[in-house]
């Protein structure tokens, strides 16, 4: 067999087996390559929306957090104000009932200053009746009578 024979027939059949690779190996070569690539941008894809989705959902959480952060505060200062409503009231109550407990106080002062009185009215009306009857019965003498006069007012 002649060298150059030799090159052309595996010339013919290297371009024949091109051609059955190109017909039939190539297509599902690509096929596969393609489908392959397709999923790895589907992939990406995906993993580049579930990054946005979780930035979404920390920035979510972080406006629900200030937000509950907010109505924390709302409600600390409304149990404030309303603990200051309550002091001022109680203290108001307490004014009220001191206020009331020294009316009743002085009221009882007042009882027991005019009982004193009374007693001493009595006191001093026996007395004066006592003296008016020592001096009935001693003899009428001014300097008696004087005598009589500083002793009664001693004992008041």
């Amino acid at each position: 067999m002649n060298i150059n024979a030799t090159l052309i027939a595996q010339a013919i059949m290297f371009a024949l087996f091109v051609w059955f690779c190109m017909k039939f190996v190539w297509p599902p070569i690509m096929d596969a390559l393609a489908a392959r690539q397709k999923q790895i941008a589907d992939g990406l894809a995906a993993a580049d929306r579930g990054k946005h989705e979780l930035e979404l959902a920390a920035k979510k959480a972080n406006q629900e957090l200030n937000a509950a952060k907010e109505k924390a505060s709302d409600i600390i200062a409304q149990a404030d104000k309303r603990a200051s409503e309550i002091v001022e009231e109680a203290k108001g109550n307490a004014k009220v009932e001191g206020d009331r407990i020294i009316t009743g106080a002085k009221a009882e002062i007042e009882q027991e200053v005019n009982r004193a009185k009374e007693g001493l009215r009595q006191q001093v009306s026996a007395l004066a009746v006592a003296g008016a009857e020592k001096i009935l019965r001693k003899e009428i003498d001014a300097k008696a009578h004087a005598d009589m006069l500083k002793t009664i007012a001693n004992e008041l």
